[in-house]
């Protein structure tokens, strides 16, 4: 907020879902969108796809704390209006992905890129998660918050949401539909409980 004050951005609007975004992109079709896709509630990355396809004018930056570098390039890859920023990133390369973005230019910061040139696409190779890591990820796909898993182990909050992100990193998924899906096909949860 801090480097968006100090821009020549006319004006900010906070939106705390996929419906208010909408609508304030058909108000101001022309916007810079700074989103974290891995807190916000897109069902997927096909569901974000669909919204930079339909406001055609606006720019996306996607700015997170991590995301996996196989949906950075599909996402990258769909749209030459989507920047990704990692939350690491220091000020002046926040200044600068902003300026891109404001200008209808494409920032992919300076950590992500170079994941993006050192990681080989991964092969089929299983994933390894411990038994904690399975226990949680079934909670998760669930639906159980962090927070009711937290208490259901009688674990710390930061415990729980560490084991969840070493997860979603082993995972390579960004969000809980993505790895929700993932336990599916994992069998670690089977319709019938998913559905009760």
């Amino acid at each position: 907020m801090y480097v968006i004050e100090r821009t020549s951005a006319s004006s900010v609007e906070y939106v705390g879902n996929k419906e208010q975004l909408i609508k304030a992109l058909q108000q101001a079709p022309e916007s810079v969108v700074i989103c974290d896709y891995t807190q916000f509630d897109f069902s997927g990355p096909e569901d974000l796809q669909i919204i930079v396809d339909r406001f055609a004018r606006s720019n996306w930056l996607l700015f997170s704390e991590e995301l996996s570098t196989d949906f950075v390039r599909m996402i990258t890859a769909s749209s030459s209006r989507v920047g990704v920023l990692l939350k690491t990133c220091l000020q002046e390369e926040i200044e600068q992905a902003l300026d891109f973005a404001l200008r209808g230019k494409r920032y992919i910061c300076q950590e992500m890129t170079e994941l993006l040139i050192s990681s080989v696409p991964e092969t089929a190779e299983p994933v390894k998660l411990t038994k904690t890591e399975k226990e949680i990820l079934r909670d998760i796909a669930l639906g159980m918050t962090t927070k009711e898993i937290a208490e259901r182990r009688f674990s710390s909050f930061h415990t729980v949401n560490t084991h969840r992100k070493n997860i979603f990193r082993k995972l390579g998924v960004n969000n809980v539909h993505e790895a929700t899906k993932y336990a599916f096909k994992a069998g670690l949860v089977d319709a019938a409980e998913y559905y009760i």
